[in-house]
């Protein structure tokens, strides 16, 4: 009788903003040991997708520990000491299961105040465990950092391909099925990657409409027609400030080396040429105001400076203010994280009339604490799950506080807010309003673009601004476009393999 293979499966991500100036905690960090990553089954995320993969296969998931965090500021030494044993400890002890295969599950662009390679680290100590010849494949999201020291672990690797994400439950599946395939074929992976040194924001990036999904869409070619085994173009999460952060293309093929570096140096120098194309276009603040004001229909306002799914504090508070300043007087809907104001209100109760600051409780540099006199409309937890990915979320504490023609939700804790998820679980339809903000740069199209007249990207302070010169990047390898407009490229592919 032919023994039942085992599969180990680790998660643990995070993105973080070096710009953010409050340190993640391990606090932050919700985490799933053992049997309770089977919490993440059936939801379109990479573990609900690889799942029924290993099932079919007749392979036996050996379930360690699934530690994931909102995105927020680099981790804390304490806290990367504290998550980095606990995942490591559950990667021992599965192991010592015996396991013939491990998927782990990453976003890519984590950071730690003493460790500028989070995943590169764990990557690293987990190949120590299985040893030199034990399958290990890694799933990020397009936004991750792949580093060398990444790429000498892992056998393989699958990438997102669609932005705004999706593919979640996709990229596992197809983790998986690579896995699988190479534990039970003779396989000899060869993984090519050209890095290009350039950072890229904006609509182009959208993969539905924009030219960055002409390029993912030539690495789903050579998936699709067996030219590689897997392919992707990662374009780095720009405020993640670390040494290798950059845009870089993989391709990963069995054996056939000269085909991946190839088509790796391809899709590069088609990147390449596009890369001020794959900016984003900003308008002042008091412009969008103005313009707004005269727009008949709903309007967006694009605070990407501030948006919390890529690093941010989720405090800036400098689009109200300018609402204010304007003269704006439409209906308008926006959220904000602002523990004291949530307590506030929720010790003053429904309809009561409150004095309070808003903003600024983390980011007071950036964002000044702007006096408020507030009717508190609605009170709740907190708790909602993602439209997508139907994962739950946490805000702690929230109040709906009424300014005047604003109308504010207000959170204890930082989550991401790239849907509607937060708004209609404190019964607000941002349909019903003249002017929404969105903490985001982007969100899936029919969440807003369908139906808004106009989307302003404001220009604006905030950790995560898509004006990327005036980030202040120290870490990153230079010269990088946009921050030196002097960069260049010369297309360098080198392999990997294990």
């Amino acid at each position: 009788m032919t023994k039942q293979k085992k599969v180990l499966i680790i998660d643990c991500r995070q993105e973080v903003s070096s710009f953010n100036p409050l340190p993640s905690q391990y606090e932050n960090f919700h985490i799933e040991r053992g049997d309770e990553m089977m919490a993440q089954e059936g939801l379109n995320v990479e573990f609900g997708g690889a799942l029924p993969v290993f099932r079919a296969a007749g392979m036996e998931p050996v379930l360690t520990i699934a530690a994931r965090a909102s995105s927020a500021g680099v981790l804390s030494a304490e806290g990367w000491k504290r998550l980095s044993t606990e995942v490591m400890d559950a990667a021992a002890a599965g192991v010592k299961r015996g396991i013939d295969g491990v998927y782990f599950i990453m976003h890519g662009a984590m950071g730690a105040e003493n460790e500028l390679d989070p995943e590169g680290w764990l990557l690293a100590e987990t190949r120590k465990l299985i040893g030199p010849s034990v399958p290990m494949v890694v799933s990020l999201d397009l936004h991750g950092i792949l580093t060398d020291r990444m790429l000498k672990q892992v056998n393989g690797l699958t990438i997102y391909h669609t932005y705004p994400h999706v593919d979640f439950a996709d990229t596992g599946e197809r983790a998986a099925k690579l896995l699988v395939r190479l534990m039970t074929e003779n396989i000899k992976p060869v993984i090519a990657r050209v890095v290009i040194p350039a950072l890229v924001r904006g609509h182009e990036l959208i993969t539905k409409t924009g030219f960055y999904g002409d390029l993912i869409r030539e690495a789903q070619r050579l998936e699709r027609d067996g030219t590689a085994l897997a392919a992707g173009v990662m374009i780095g999460n720009p405020f993640t400030d670390v040494p290798e952060l950059c845009s870089q293309v993989l391709v990963m093929t069995d054996g056939a080396e000269a085909t991946a570096k190839a088509e790796a140096i391809r899709i590069a120098e088609e990147f390449w040429p596009q890369r001020r194309r794959m900016q984003s276009t900003f308008l002042t603040l008091e412009r969008a105001v103005a313009q707004a004001a005269t727009i008949n229909g709903p309007v967006l306002f694009t605070d990407a400076a501030d948006a919390t799914s890529s690093g941010a504090t989720g405090d800036s508070n400098l689009i109200l203010k300018g609402l204010v300043r304007g003269g704006y007087r439409k209906r308008a809907l926006a959220q904000i994280v602002d523990a004291p104001a949530a307590a506030a209100a929720h010790k003053a109760g429904v309809g009561a009339t409150i004095k309070v600051t808003l903003g600024g409780t983390i980011d007071p540099k950036r964002f000044p604490p702007m006096p408020v006199t507030a009717r508190v409309k609605l009170l709740s937890d907190g708790e909602s799950r993602f439209e997508t990915m139907q994962i739950g979320i946490s805000a702690g504490p929230t109040a709906v506080l009424e300014i005047d023609n604003l109308t504010v939700v207000v959170f204890t804790r930082t989550i991401g807010l790239f849907d509607r998820a937060m708004y209609y679980a404190n019964g607000l339809n941002p349909k019903d309003f003249d002017l929404i903000v969105m903490k985001s740069p982007h969100a899936e199209h029919h969440m807003y673009d369908a139906w808004v007249e106009k989307n302003f990207n404001i220009d604006i302070p905030g950790a995560t601004s898509n004006n990327l010169p005036t980030l202040g990047h120290t870490i990153c390898a230079r010269p990088m476009f946009p921050l030196d407009e002097d960069a260049t490229f010369k297309p360098i592919a080198v392999a990997y393999s294990r």
